[in-house]
C-alpha cells in the first residue's frame, strides 16, 4: 500500500514542477543580445557564388568500387581484389620467403617484450609487466581530431576494409 502512496506523491512532484516551469514560460532575450557582434564589416565579407556546390552523385559503393577496379575497366579481377591483402601481408613479411612465420606475424609483441624485459632475464617482474600496459587517455579527454588533418576517404575506406 506505501508504493501508491510514495507513487502518488511522486507523479504530484512532478506535475507541481510541470506547472513552475511552464507558468514561467522560455526566457525572452533577443538573440543580438546573446551573440557577440561579427569582426569586421560584414558587408566587406565575400560574395557568394551564383550556384550552391553539388554532392557527388556516386553512392558509396560505387566509389569503393572505382577504389579497387585498378585498371578502371569496370571489372575487379581476383588481384585487384586482393591487391590491399598483398600489400599488407608483404608488410609482415619481412624476409620476403612468401611465408609468414611466428617471429614475422608477431613482431610488434616481441619487441615490445624484449623493450620491457629490462634485465634481459627472458622473464618479465611485475614492474617490468606494468610498463607494458597501455597508455590511457586521462578521463575526461575527448576523442576530438581537431587540429588533425582527417584522413582520405579511399585510405580510410580501405583501412576498414582491412580489417
Amino acid at each position: 500500500m506505501w508504493r501508491y502512496a510514495v507513487g502518488a506523491g511522486a507523479a504530484l512532484l512532478l506535475a507541481f514542477g510541470g506547472f513552475l516551469l511552464f507558468q514561467h514560460g522560455p526566457a525572452h532575450t533577443p538573440l543580438a543580445a546573446v551573440l557577440p557582434p561579427m569582426p569586421g564589416n560584414a558587408s566587406a565579407a565575400a560574395p557568394l557564388p551564383d550556384a550552391a556546390p553539388e554532392a557527388d552523385a556516386k553512392t558509396r559503393e560505387q566509389k569503393r568500387f572505382d577504389r579497387y577496379d585498378k585498371d578502371r575497366n569496370e571489372a575487379i579481377s581476383r588481384d585487384e581484389y586482393f591487391a590491399a591483402r598483398h600489400k599488407a601481408f608483404a608488410k609482415l613479411d619481412t624476409n620476403g620467403d612468401g611465408r609468414l612465420s611466428f617471429e614475422e606475424w608477431a613482431a610488434k609483441s616481441i619487441t615490445k617484450f624484449t623493450d620491457a624485459d629490462a634485465d634481459k632475464s627472458g622473464t618479465l617482474t611485475r614492474t617490468e609487466f606494468a610498463s607494458t600496459a597501455p597508455k590511457r587517455r586521462p578521463p575526461g579527454a575527448s576523442r576530438c581530431a581537431c587540429g588533425k588533418p582527417a584522413p582520405a576517404p579511399a585510405a580510410k575506406a580501405d583501412e576498414e576494409e582491412n580489417q
